[in-house]
């Protein structure tokens, strides 16, 4: 894709795993599995094409009200994920970070988490995010939690509180915003996924599930991008 300019930071609603399984007569944990075949795939391709930086919607706050069976099914697939992300990690020089409201998932799941992201963070390849528990209203909340502690302990001027400022205290701090947020299965939303850190991103949807997304998708989309002006508000 030399012809193209290459999105530092794409993000990804991986939606439709549980659809892609029940339309083929298997279980929406099967399509979870295959969800995260396909998460692991991406990845390295991305990467070999030159995106610096993938930002994924794993489960969101919303998620909880699943049935309690597809949660727990969920949160068992995370488990293994997580374990093999570590080894995964260091194979492709990738750095991994979860962000999201991490003190609602159990302790074995944040020692795994811990555990990665200290053992990946000086990688120097691709950074991928991993949205945990995450949305963005409640990301909100708690950064403004954050700033009005420090504010309480006189860590900071109320009167010198600048977007550069939130950017801090949110969970993406020192990470670029998303140039493209692609969302595949249909749905043309953004379900409460990075409502400050996509206020200038493109957006792509597509109807494939995530399941059976490719890299040629992930072409097409760039392809997308580039044709797109990117103004910013200006002229």
């Amino acid at each position: 894709m030399g012809q193209y300019t290459i999105p530092k930071h794409v993000a990804f609603i991986m939606d439709g795993n549980g659809r892609w399984a029940t339309g083929r007569g298997k279980s929406r944990q099967f399509g979870h599995k295959q969800g995260a075949k396909t998460l692991e795939h991406i990845c390295r391709q991305a990467s070999d094409l030159g995106v610096l930086y993938i930002t994924v919607y794993a489960f969101s706050t919303e998620n909880w009200a699943r049935p309690k069976a597809e949660v727990n099914n969920l949160m068992n697939l995370l488990r293994h994920y997580l374990k093999s992300s570590i080894k995964n990690a260091r194979k492709d020089n990738m750095r991994v970070r979860v962000i999201g409201d991490k003190s609602g998932l159990d302790q074995d799941i944040i020692k795994s988490i811990e555990s990665l992201e200290e053992d990946s963070k000086d990688n120097t390849g691709l950074n991928l995010q991993i949205a945990l528990n995450y949305g963005g209203r409640d990301e909100i909340v708690r950064m403004t939690k954050r700033i009005m502690t420090d504010y309480e302990n006189n860590k900071i001027d109320i009167n010198a509180i600048n977007e550069d400022t939130i950017n801090k205290y949110l969970d993406t701090a020192e990470i670029p915003d998303p140039d493209l947020l692609i969302r595949t299965s249909g749905e043309m939303r953004i379900s409460n996924f990075l409502l400050w850190q996509i206020a200038y991103s493109e957006f792509y949807f597509l109807d494939k599930h995530w399941p059976d997304f490719t890299i040629e998708d992930l072409k097409q989309a760039i392809a997308y991008y580039n044709n797109k002006d990117r103004r910013y508000g200006g002229v």
